[in-house]
Formats: structure tokens, sequence, C-alpha cells
């Protein structure tokens, strides 16, 4: 795992000092060792930055030259079937020097070209690779988006890196902000590929590669890229072929390709952990990790003292179970909010999602006894565990009998009585009416439900923060996403599997792999996610949907099974509890005077961002209780944390 930064200058006139300070902007993603290549002939320049786990001696040096001396490459990542690859090209004539990926990434490259081996490997990846005989760039990210690429024009330089913080290094950079990035990250916490918060700066979106070649660059014009391998067409093929064996056999099988995927991650040259929750998903990863250990696994997870927000006795039971070697940290809510200054820095570009915290606590806490540590991600997008997956099912039952023209009436309805009123109404009656009792907070939520035309853009209403962001952005026009292109999705009959691929093509590398890149690399330490396995991700999308949701209110159903196998059901079976910190209650005590200085409307105003109007009638209705619009603050709060920074 490290960081990559590098250029393409049409003037031929940069130095390697340029480089270095792109590289140096980035050096905490590794911390071990650094490297430059440059042909100042050619324009080009390569840096890296290194985080050692195979080979940690100087054959796994990068930038690397491949055996021939054609390719150069700046790569960050793994590439898990590495071995296996090395295996098949070393009858080919292919001489490796060490034992690193990297180096056989490269002899693939020689060997079939860079698109086929880009479908050969199996892994996690970023990286830049020069081609001195056809004097071209070529940069790719791997297929779910684990590892980010940012890249775009300065001038008659092509920038690229692994973030922003190594562009904005380069001498003189100067974008100004997108105001559409901008829009995105107060609807869904977060700016989705291709977008980022820099006009003309680009990320590469998962599973896709692109070619610039020196003869044919063009200052400001950003090449298109295209995909090596794409998630629509796999889960088209894999609904076209459905798992053919029973229940029982589909456990095995899951089991098998879970335990092989986590087989794969714990190959390294450094000492590997686990994130332990005691959630479904974490525990699944340290049970099959452990099966497969001859040593206790390292396992970590975070506490506090809310009991609303603490899964620390959970993780702590799964792991006394599985015998592991388990390390627990219980915060305070004043050392968990000692993070809050740091995350403009630690994220890079504006990022609300507030579960930022507690994932840059606990990569913290990992780091100080390992260098890898194995993550429980990506289970829920497969396996069907979000709530939205049962309120979907839920909220198309109790609404669909409803007439579409009486709808809007009906949310009027609701709205015109205030948050604070119906809390009071269901205080008084609610005891009696049980089985409408509903906090103020989601009545308002089922409003803008109703009023919504289809279950699409119900789906939309459920990942959404604020509603009509354009209207909050002065100059802000929201420009199409995934989310709203239909005519680029697979084709899903089912509502529910439409939820679950939609987010694993943008809430997951958007968000969720976002926020786990930038924690664990900001203190040098490499996640590797096991349910992200590409064969794993297809074998999925075989099984029947009912193998996945069981009930209104239980998904993973076949992942639950197997885990039974290693851990009691009373040990996991609860209600999602999600990986939280209680911003609501905070941003009106502790934390209130740092938001208020960050929302006073008079710098709102002189800044030029926001209309000062929404933002301060949301922060007016939190402050006094009436409302929790911590979501939608948070959104605005980021912003301005970063834009200060």
């Amino acid at each position: 795992m490290c960081g990559i930064a590098g250029f393409l200058s049409l003037d031929q006139v940069e130095s390697i000092e340029s480089l270095q300070r792109m590289v140096q902007a980035i050096r905490y993603r590794g911390p071990d060792d650094r490297g430059a290549w440059a042909d100042p002939a050619a324009g080009i320049a390569l840096g890296h930055a290194r985080l050692s786990i195979l080979d940690l001696s100087a054959n796994g040096h990068q930038p690397m030259q491949s055996g021939s001396g054609r390719y150069v490459i700046s790569y960050n990542g793994e590439i898990y079937n590495f071995a296996e690859l090395k295996t098949e090209l070393e009858p080919a004539a292919h001489r490796f020097r060490g034992h690193s990926d990297t180096e056989v990434l490269l002899a693939a490259i020689e060997q079939w070209g860079v698109e086929v081996a880009l479908q050969r490997a199996d892994g996690m990846f970023a990286f830049a690779l020069w081609d001195r005989d056809s004097q071209a760039l070529t940069l790719a990210r791997d297929r779910l988006g684990e590892k980010p690429l940012y890249y775009g024009w300065l001038g008659n330089q092509f920038l690229f890196g692994s973030e922003l913080k190594a562009l904005r290094a380069f001498p003189s950079f100067d974008r100004p902000i997108d105001r559409r990035a901008l829009t995105l990250l107060l609807r869904y916490n977060c700016i989705p590929a291709p977008y980022s918060i820099y006009d003309g700066i680009a990320k590469l979106p998962p599973g896709h590669w692109l070619t610039l070649s020196r003869a044919g660059a063009r200052p400001g014009h950003i090449p298109g890229s295209r995909p090596y391998w794409s998630f629509k067409e796999q889960v088209e093929l894999s609904l076209g072929d459905p798992f053919q064996g029973n229940e029982e056999e589909a456990i095995q099988e899951l089991d098998r390709r879970l335990r092989r995927s986590i087989r794969n991650r714990m190959v390294a040259d450094v000492p590997v952990g686990a994130f332990l929750s005691g959630g479904i998903d974490s525990s699944a990863v340290v049970a099959l990790m452990q099966a497969q250990s001859t040593s206790r696994v390292r396992t970590f997870t975070i506490g506090y003292s809310e009991s609303a927000y603490n899964e620390a006795p959970f993780a702590q039971q799964v792991a006394r179970h599985l015998r592991t070697d388990h390390t627990e940290l219980y915060v305070t809510p004043e050392e968990a909010m000692a993070v809050i200054p740091r995350l403009p820095s630690l994220y890079d570009e504006p990022f609300a999602d507030a579960s930022q915290i507690p994932t840059a606590l606990v990569a913290e806490l990992a780091r100080r006894h390992v260098t890898v540590a194995l993550s429980g991600d990506g289970g829920d997008e497969l396996f069907g565990g979000y709530n939205r997956y049962f309120w979907g099912r839920t909220l198309r039952r109790r609404i669909g009998w409803i007439p579409p023209a009486a709808r809007p009436y009906m949310a009027r309805a609701i709205r015109t009585v205030s948050p604070q009123g119906w809390d009071r109404w269901f205080g008084l009656f609610g005891a009696l009416l049980p089985s409408i009792r509903l906090p103020a907070d989601k009545l308002y939520k089922l409003a803008d439900m109703l009023e919504v035309g289809d279950l699409d853009e119900l789906y939309l209403g459920f990942v959404s923060h604020w509603m009509a962001p354009a209207e909050v952005v002065i100059g802000g026009k929201e420009p199409a996403t995934l989310m709203t292109e239909r005519s680029r999705w697979a084709l899903l009959r089912d509502f529910t599997q439409r939820m679950m691929y939609l987010d694993t093509l943008s809430y997951l590398p958007d968000d969720l792999l976002v926020k786990v890149d930038r924690a664990t690399m900001a203190v040098g330490l490499e996640a590797r996610i096991p349910f992200l396995d590409h064969e794993l991700v297809q074998f999925a999308w075989r099984l029947p949907q009912s193998w996945k949701i069981r009930s209104d209110d239980q998904g993973k159903y076949l992942l639950r099974r197997m885990l039974c196998r290693y851990v009691p059901p009373a040990l996991f079976e609860r209600p999602k509890m999600g990986f939280g910190v209680p911003i609501d209650s905070w941003l009106r005590g502790p934390l209130r005077e740092w938001a208020e200085d960050l929302l006073d409307e008079a710098r709102l105003r002189r800044e030029g961002y926001f209309h000062p109007e929404p933002v301060r009638e949301k922060w007016r209705q939190h402050l006094s209780g009436t409302s929790n619009w911590h979501y939608h603050l948070w959104d605005v709060l980021m912003f301005q944390a970063w834009l200060s920074r």
C-alpha cells in the first residue's frame, strides 16, 4: 500500500523538485521509502511513497522498471494472485529480482498487454504506467474502487496522484471549486466519481483505465476512460447463470470462496490483524481468519461510554469465543471530538460521513500493533444488510394502496404539524397507539417518500441528505450521476436488487471505501477487504434474493447461516447499530461554538458558496431540539472546515 504521484509535462521544463513536493504531500501513505523517476525529454515524472508489505528489501523499491526497461510503474495496492501469475510467467522467460507483486504486475503487462493484465489481476490497486516505446501514460484503478486516483490538467501539465494533496502541492496549482460537486456533497455526504471538489480534476471510476499519449495530449482535454471490468455486465451475467445447488451447498460454497479471499489477503511480510465490531460481517472475516491461522489473530475495536453507540462488548464476546488476541480502546467524547480538527486534512476533499471519526480512531489503534488490517466492508451491499432494503419493502406495501394523486396531500398534511408538535402528540397518545409510534423526523421522511414518483425516486430519497441541494449552493447545478442516469443501470426488475446494485456502484466506493482508505493510510495502515474479491461478488449475485433478505427486518440470511458454523447466533444476532458517534447532541453541546463560527451568516455571505437562509434555518431548528438536522449540517460543516483549512 502506497501513495503515487506524477505528471506529464508538455513543456518539458518541470523539475524533479516539483515531483518531490507532490510525493512529500502524501508521505504518510508510504512512510517506509520514497522514490522518483523522470525522463525530462519526454516530460514524464513518476513518484512513489512506499508502505512496505511484500518484499521489504530494496527489490520492492518504486517507481520500478520492467525487465525489458520498456515500462515504468508507480503502483499502489496489492495483487493477491501474484504468486499464481508469477508461476505462469516464469516459463515465458520472465526473471524476477525479488518477490514483490509490483514486479509480477510489470511482467504481466509485458507478456499480455495492459488490458489483459488488468483482467487477470485479482486485487486492489491504482497505478500510473509509462510506456517508453509509445510515449504513453496509462492510469488504472481496481474493479470495486478500493484505491483512489485523481487526475487533471494544470496548464500544460497533466497531473495525477493518490490524493488531491499531491496535485495541490504542484507549483502554481490553482483550480476553482466545482459548485456542481458541492451540490453532490450536500446530497450524498461525499463526492462521487468522476467528480472532485475542483473543477477540471477528475477521479478515475472503479474498474476503468485510460491512456494519454504524449503526441495526442491536448491541454485541458481530459481523456475518456474505459472499463476493463463492468459490474453492470457481471451482474447481468450472474443473474443469467443462477446458482444451481441447494441452500446447504450454497453455504458451503460461500464458506469456500470467502475463506479463499481471506487467505489471500493474509499474505504479507508484516503483522496482519482485523477490525472487529462484533457484527456479522467483521465476525465472519475474523472467524475465517482464525480458522486458517496457526496463531491468535489480532483484533481491534473502539468503545464508547454511550451505550447507543458502543459495540465493544459485542466484539469482545466474539473475540473471546474465537480466542483472538483482542485489543479494545474506550474513548471519551473529548478524545473522539479531538479528531474533528484533523478531518479536513485527513480526508483531503470535503467528506461528511460522520463515521469517519471512529474509523480514524480504530485505524490509529490497529496501527500500534499491525501494518495490515482486514475489514468487513462490502457484506451489506452483497448480502442485503442495510435497513433501507427492509424499509423499501415495507413502505412499498404500506403506502402502495394510497392513490398517487392523494399522496402529495397526505405529505402536506404531515408537514402542517411541526416536528415538536408531532413529538408532543406521540408523547400523549403513543402509548395507546404503539403500532404507529414514529419519531417526528421519520414522519417528515415519510412525507418526502409520499411525494416521490416511483420506487427509484424513493431510493434516491433514502440516500439523500439535502433533497434540493442546488437551491442551497450559490450558483449550484446538480449534475447527472449514476444514481440519476437510469440508462446506465443493469436490467433489474426487483427494487431491492436495484438498491443493492446502486449501493455497490456508488455508496460503497464513493463513501465507505474513501472513509477506510483515508483513515488507514493516514497512519500507514493497509486495509484489505475480503468481501470485495470480484469472484465472490459475482457469486453473490448468482444467489436467489430470498437467500439474502428473508423477511422485512432481516438480511444476510445465507451469511448468517455460514457464520453459525463458527460463532453462536446469540453473539451476533441483534439490530444493526452502524458505526457512529452522537454528532446530533455534540452540535448542541461541546461542538456548538465551533459550528456556530463556521455557519456564521456573515461568513457564509462573504465566502459565497451557500445561501445562508436554508443553512441558518436548519441550524436554528437543530439547536432548539425540534428537529435533528445533524446530517445536513455536517455536510456544510465539513465543507466549511475544509475550505478554512
